[in-house]
């Protein structure tokens, strides 16, 4: 199994409703996207501060990297992706993705 970690500084202007209708998009992917196993996602709520600014998140799971990898180019990803990065504080330094084997 991969856990697809991807951490997230939303631009402070982003609202509620806008976050959850970004996290419903990445939720929709496991609908057309075969192999993914769950979607979690959420606000960070961990007590370390230690986040480096990364206040939200969510995390795929795959059955296989095979599966991740077929995500990755899957046009739907690619368009929530695009979506994802249009919200985000700093553009690619607004994000940080870290793929887990487990």
């Amino acid at each position: 199994m991969i856990l697809h970690c991807v951490f997230v500084r939303f631009k402070a202007v982003l609202q509620a409703a806008d976050k959850q209708a970004i996290y419903d998009a990445v939720a929709a992917l496991k609908n057309v996207t075969p192999g993914i196993l769950d979607v979690k996602y959420g606000p960070n709520t961990s007590p370390e501060g230690l986040n480096g600014g990364f206040l939200d998140g969510f995390i795929v799971t795959f059955e296989s990297p095979e599966a991740r990898d077929a995500y990755l180019v899957h046009p739907e990803h690619i368009a929530v992706g695009e979506r994802i990065l249009a919200s985000t504080d700093g553009g690619l330094s607004g994000l940080m993705v870290f793929d887990l084997a487990v």
